[in-house]
């Protein structure tokens, strides 16, 4: 049973822009397209993999940390070497 049809034009760049709820019921924009052995064709959802890696991301460092890391180090890579024994 179809629960929605809706015509699309493909464009000369073999695009097709799809409906809003076709977008919607897929839940990503990374499709999958297969070509059934009867010529039918079906789009299947990839969930997104930048998401799915996410947990195993360092959170990134909270700027004040970030900042007086970076003048640590330019201090130490251009300050003369007795004005660093101070």
């Amino acid at each position: 049973m179809i629960a929605f049809e809706k015509t699309a034009r493909i464009s000369s760049k073999g695009q097709v822009t799809l409906p809003k709820r076709a977008r919607d019921a897929l839940g990503s924009d990374v499709v999958r397209v297969l070509i059934d052995d009867d010529g039918s064709i079906r789009l299947e959802p990839v969930p997104d993999l930048a998401a799915s890696l996410a947990r195993y991301a360092e959170p990134a460092p909270h700027p004040d940390e970030s900042d007086a890391a970076w003048e640590a180090e330019m201090r130490a890579r251009h300050e003369p070497a007795q004005t660093r024994a101070d």
